[in-house]
């Protein structure tokens, strides 16, 4: 079923339903998808670095490393939300993209002084 909503000014106003809109459905299924995919990494990827790269043998402690995580997360979110509000919200993104290019790259200094 497809219901279309006037907009007040004689123009075509939003059209609501799955067929109308199903572009968008597919997106947010498709983005959706990809956090799950990111959330599942976490939750393997982080306890392996903190046993792996750092020794640590507790379960204990390498639960903390994913609960650390999303401590962090929520608080980077917070902040980018806020910035987002005042600078908009492509140049947050865009800035955030500046700071994640570099996590690629290898472990050694890109300048070093001799």
């Amino acid at each position: 079923m497809t219901t279309e909503l006037p907009d007040g000014r004689g123009q075509r106003g939003i059209v609501l339903g799955l067929k109308a809109n199903w572009r968008q459905f597919a997106l947010l299924v498709l983005i959706n998808a990809f956090v799950g995919g990111m959330v599942g990494i976490e939750r393997t990827v982080v306890p392996l670095i903190g046993s792996q790269e750092f020794g640590i043998a507790s379960t204990t402690l390498v639960v903390s490393f994913i609960v650390s995580f999303g401590v962090v997360k929520a608080f980077a979110n917070l902040v980018s939300g806020q910035l987002a509000d005042t600078w908009g919200r492509k140049r947050v993104l865009i800035l955030g993209w500046l700071f994640g290019l570099p996590v690629p790259l290898p472990n050694k200094p890109l300048l070093v002084a001799q």
